[in-house]
């Protein structure tokens, strides 16, 4: 199917083939929260180019999906020497199909884009084994709603309170919700809320992953945050 083509680039305001500023420490922060919540087989719903997905190892199967064609055959070459790894294209609100259900479903900044987001949330637990668990990465707190959002499509972004909302109404078990990142809501309100930028700077992003970053973990292993650039949701499948 190709109706999805260019679908990377509406949703992220990067291009395919120049990527995007390199976030390694980022990278391994949301992966250091995230992997504890995900089973032996893992889904990732809008994997993008896969700069998340090459920190998993050592899984039984890796299913990475996208919903822009193009996105796909990137994944499908940067893991070809991983027979643990699929590549396949997935686009939320049509037919839902990954073969065998997985343990865990992982969707990074996915959600905000649907506008029915309770209903697709219910679809993804449909791939997902009865017990399993979605665990979702979502942009944090309507206040640091910008011009970059509306250019990519968001439709909202959410409180904790909101995240459980929407699990709810899709028959999910809450077992997490909170912020996280709250020197980024900063640097993105002074950035995006204040500042009207429409698209990431990769200057700044740089000085922001080598600094900020760092900052963040140390400040959030120990005090829990009231308020964040994200929100972090977990919840599991009934059955």
């Amino acid at each position: 199917m190709r109706e999805h083509t260019g679908a990377f680039s509406d949703a992220t305001g990067r291009d395919l083939e120049q990527g995007g500023a390199d976030q390694p420490r980022y990278r391994r922060y949301q992966y250091d929260l995230i992997a504890p919540h995900c089973g032996r087989t893992v889904l990732e719903v809008g994997a993008g180019l896969g700069e998340f997905a090459t920190q998993f190892t050592g899984l039984d199967r890796l299913v990475l999906t996208d919903a822009d064609p193009d996105a796909v055959e990137l994944l499908a070459e940067r893991f070809a020497d991983r027979p643990e790894v699929e590549a396949r294209q997935l686009a939320l609100g049509g037919e839902l199909s990954v073969g065998k259900p997985v343990d865990s479903i992982v969707a990074i900044n996915v959600l905000e884009h649907i506008e029915d987001d309770a209903a697709a949330l219910k679809s993804l637990s449909r791939l997902v084994i009865p017990g399993g668990t979605i665990v979702l990465w979502v942009p944090g707190y309507q206040q640091l709603y910008g011009e970059f959002d509306r250019r990519v499509g968001h439709f909202r972004r959410y409180t904790p309170a909101a995240l459980r909302d929407a699990f709810e109404r899709a028959g999910l078990r809450v077992e997490l919700a909170k912020p996280v990142n709250l020197l980024g809501g900063i640097a993105w309100w002074a950035a995006v809320r204040r500042g009207g930028s429409t698209k990431p700077n990769p200057r700044l992003v740089s000085i922001y992953d080598r600094f900020v970053v760092p900052v963040t973990r140390a400040v959030e292993s120990v005090v829990p945050v009231p308020f964040g650039q994200t929100v972090l949701g977990v919840a599991r499948v009934p059955g």
